[in-house]
């Protein structure tokens, strides 16, 4: 057994770096590289293209890198494991090995699928599966012969499988981007599947990892602390057998690892941190404990997990009308009253009613809080979109905008995007399915031409009750209050945070940057508060979570974000900047809190 191994990630999402597999191959010693290509909108990309054309359905971003990087792994010895299969993994894999074959290199190919159950549908709802949505409990009857895509979220064993028969390089469908990163660590290190420490150990490593570079300094709010973004450094994980871990980069790289960059990506897309539910295990993400060893090196240990849920996440996607957005550039003194006099003029002119419309001034604030759009800009673009089932009317929409440029106020240009297109819109669906009911495929590819097929089925060990929690009760705050007269300051003095999204949903992850902060913060920033700064940007409550042993807070925004993905006609759909704005809150704070931190 190896004393550790090193697992590199070189992708956190398909469009990331081009580069970063390469760079990670040639920048210093690795075991293994994860790189994480899917996300609910990436699949039902993925979807439509596979529709169109057999072939396609995978993120073909993968095969450019490969096209130099083949030869650097024949050579190095370190094993790719990514999900980039996509809806299509087979076409992806025939289309590796051909590339194989063609160079004459030496390299074994694994395929992982079965997560497709969009075929099967029927038979599953017939046999008692609802597929009640996991989010709004709405019924599944009324979308099912909408759905273009329906697809498991599998975990780690069918990638360990694959390892198990020799496999160079590992593509997979839906795989989840933590167990692409877990998988390794089970195969190297014989861990039992139902250690649940360990198997939640790599399931937060996984987590630190699988949005590339946002562990290494990208995204950071303390961004002036990172020297060079030039040729970021992607991270990389040092995984030993006791599932403590270290996170860390190549040398004589861009980027920054500390703990707050850990940190920051431990509370992204996080929703209760004592229930953090993979395929392979819950992991308590209030066990985790983060210390910063030296430059670009952090420790993480004492990470509990409990029992794997007995049933899978499924992610479909369905039909669910269109939409379109187009905008105008708007410029020059008075631009809000410009602004107002054209979408006056403009939904008036479109004609009709639709089922979603939005309007943003972009440049003037409107993705924050209307308390922190204070500036007058010198010039925005005026953006407007719709959704709506006919198409019709969303044809009436496009033709409208380009009307106004010659009619309307001073300053006013069309925007180089043209006139407005419709777009399918796909929406997501999220439900769940017994374990039993699926089953993965792994099929490998040798040079020889020699292949092997194995079938990995998962029996329901258990009871169907819902996954467990840590049970961790937050600690009591102390009753004396910090000293100082109170001094008014924006929360980013005090705190660093991120904030990412799960459908309509969006998260934040405050982090106090003392302890002697949080324990004021964690009686501060409550969940009425934030609701209450964000106003009407939000439509449904506001939870908040305690995490002790981070020094932070998680709070879950619903209905935040325009409906999410896909149907949200939002500039920020996904909910990005929504911490940034968060930090600009104004707070009353004891002046001893602020000393050391300038």
């Amino acid at each position: 057994m190896k004393k550790t191994i090193r697992i590199g990630n070189a992708g956190g999402y398909w469009g990331d770096d081009l580069d970063a597999l390469r760079r990670q191959l040639t920048g210093g010693q690795l075991d293994y590289i994860t790189m994480d290509f899917l996300a609910e909108l990436t699949m039902s990309i993925l979807r439509k293209q596979q529709l169109k054309n057999p072939e396609l359905g995978y993120a073909r971003d993968f095969v450019t890198q490969l096209e130099t990087c083949l030869p650097i792994i024949a050579e190095t010895g370190v094993k790719v494991i990514t999900n980039a299969g996509g809806t299509n993994p087979a076409a992806l894999g025939r289309k590796i090995q051909a590339m194989v074959r063609q160079r004459g290199l030496s390299l074994k190919v694994g395929v992982v699928y079965g997560d497709d159950i969009c075929a099967r549908l029927d038979d599953l709802t017939a046999a008692g599966e609802t597929f009640t949505n996991m989010e709004n409990g709405a019924k599944f009857g009324p979308v099912k012969d909408r759905v273009i895509a329906a697809n498991v979220y599998l975990g780690a064993e069918p990638v360990v499988a694959a390892l198990a028969e020799g496999c160079d390089i590992v593509v997979t469908g839906r795989v989840t981007d933590t167990g692409i990163t877990l998988a390794p660590m089970i195969f190297e290190f014989g861990w039992a599947m139902d250690d649940w420490d360990r198997m939640a150990a790599g399931i937060v490593a996984g987590h630190i990892i699988e949005c590339g570079a946002q562990a290494s300094g990208g995204n950071l709010t303390d961004w002036r602390e990172v020297k060079s973004f030039r040729d970021i450094g992607y991270p990389i994980i040092e995984m030993a057998p006791d599932g403590t871990f270290t996170v860390t980069k190549h040398k004589k790289t861009g980027g920054k690892v500390c703990a707050k960059s850990v940190k920051e990506q431990l509370v992204y897309e996080m929703g209760d941190p004592g229930q953090y539910i993979s395929p392979d295990g819950v992991a308590f993400f209030d066990t985790i404990q983060v210390k910063e060893l030296g430059p670009d090196r952090v420790g993480v240990s004492g990470v509990r997990g409990g029992p794997a849920p007995e049933r899978f996440k499924v992610s479909m996607a369905y039909e669910d009308g269109w939409k379109a957005d187009g905008e105008v550039l708007v410029c020059g003194p008075d631009v809000r009253d410009k602004a107002k006099v054209i979408t006056d003029v403009f939904w008036r002119k479109t004609g009709h009613t639709f089922a979603k419309t939005n309007t943003s001034l972009v440049g003037a604030g409107s993705i924050w809080p209307p308390q922190l759009a204070g500036c007058e800009p010198d010039e925005i673009y005026l953006r407007f979109g719709v959704c709506d089932p006919d198409p019709a009317k969303i044809e009436d929409f496009a033709k409208a905008l380009p009307a106004l440029i010659l009619a309307g106020p001073s300053g006013m240009a069309v925007s180089t995007r043209g006139r407005p297109r419709a777009q399918q819109v796909v929406a997501y669906w999220p439900a769940l399915i017994r374990r039993d009911r699926v089953a993965a495929e792994v099929r490998t590819f040798a040079v020889d031409g020699a292949e092997t097929a194995l079938r990995i089925e998962f029996p329901v060990r258990g009871e169907m009750g819902e996954p467990v929690t840590s049970g961790i009760k937050p600690r009591a705050l102390p009753r004396k209050p910090a000293a100082g007269a109170l001094r008014t300051v924006q929360l980013r003095r005090l705190c660093y945070a991120r904030s990412g999204d799960k459908g309509d949903t969006s998260n934040i992850g405050v982090l106090a940057r003392s302890p002697r902060i949080y324990e004021w913060l964690a009686g501060y920033l409550t969940a009425a508060r934030v609701k209450k700064f964000f106003g009407p940007m939000v439509k449904g409550p506001v939870t908040r979570y305690r995490l002790d042993n981070l020094e932070g807070l998680n709070f879950l925004l619903e209905g935040a974000l325009g409906g999410g993905g896909t149907t949200s006609l939002l500039v920020d759909p996904q909910g990005k900047t929504l911490s940034q704005a968060l930090l600009q809150m104004e707070v009353q704070a004891p002046s001893s809190l602020l000393r050391g931190l300038d």
